[in-house]
């Protein structure tokens, strides 16, 4: 079994509409030859929302109705700016996460407003998605401006007051800049990369050992990355968190590169971590947090 925390699709657009570099969303059914290509059973769809970097919007309700195209394959996240609605910080979002999650969505995401993390927009919207009790999938910028994503400094401490604030919010961390942190080494002008060489634990191994509620997305090169730059170190991270990390490829494009997935079946004939290990990070978390019901 193999469940994919993380990948974009998008109906039919017009052929002017791709990303900057000529790539663009795969469709549904591209999405599912993709999977099967792959033998990955299930994915997590995102729905992209929010204006910056964007060539394109994938709102909630596209994303059902891509999913129920495939209901047992695909898996709806909605999403949300914070910015939506009123633009201020009591915008009451409620009524539209209940909605969503009773038409079927399994949690919130991609997330990638940018503004500063700890924006109260971004604050208001968090505490609401909490006491609604879905999880969320964000993007961490290393600036505002020309990217996207929700800004953090170096050292990540606007995610670490997120955390604080909200213990009961389930955070999927995801990007660069998040990655990068799991060596004590990162720079300012490494953490929007892949930095390669072996790992001192950094930042990522103190806010997992110190806040349960943070989570791992191990999707797109930041994820593979980060766990397997330094292998014997990403086997022990692995280990150690294994009831909180998700794989995932962040399939988004049309055809795309997935390393990840032969590096987990690489993983599996060396036994590099424990069978349970494996299973949890591969299928039995994401049937859990989602509550897929997989047996």
């Amino acid at each position: 079994m193999l469940i994919d925390i993380h990948v974009h699709a998008c109906k039919k657009r017009h052929p002017k509409i791709t990303r900057f570099n000529g790539s663009l969303y795969p469709t549904p059914a591209q999405l599912i030859e993709t999977m099967d290509a792959h033998a990955i059973d299930r994915a997590v769809v995102m729905s992209a929302v929010s204006p910056e970097y964007r060539y394109t919007i994938v709102t909630p309700e596209e994303t059902l109705e891509m999913c129920a195209q495939f209901p047992d394959r695909l898996i709806p996240f909605c999403n949300f700016d914070p910015r939506f609605l009123r633009n201020d910080t009591d915008a009451n979002f409620l009524p539209l996460l209940e909605a969503y999650k009773e038409m079927g969505c399994k949690g919130i995401g991609e997330y990638f407003a940018n503004i500063p993390f700890d924006d109260p927009l971004n604050m208001n919207f968090f505490a609401q998605v909490e006491d609604v009790g879905l999880p969320l999938t964000f993007h961490i910028a290393q600036r505002i401006g020309a990217i996207y994503g929700c800004y953090d400094d170096l050292g990540l401490p606007r995610l670490e007051k997120i955390l604080k604030a909200f213990p009961r919010l389930t955070l999927l961390a995801h990007s660069q800049p998040f990655w990068a942190e799991i060596s004590a080494d990162v720079t300012e002008e490494t953490r929007g990369g892949y930095p390669g060489g072996k790992v001192t634990p950094g930042r990522v191994v103190e806010l997992m050992r110190n806040y349960p509620n943070l989570h791992g997305d191990l999707s797109a090169g930041s994820g593979f990355n980060a766990i397997s730059r330094d292998p014997e170190f990403g086997y022990q991270f692995m280990e150690e968190f294994q009831d909180r990390l998700y794989w995932g490829t962040d399939i988004a494009n049309v055809p795309q590169d997935l390393p990840i997935v032969e590096y987990f079946r690489k993983l599996k004939r060396t036994k590099s971590i424990a069978t349970e290990a494996f299973e949890k990070i591969t299928w039995k978390n994401a049937n859990r947090l989602l509550d897929l019901g997989i047996e």
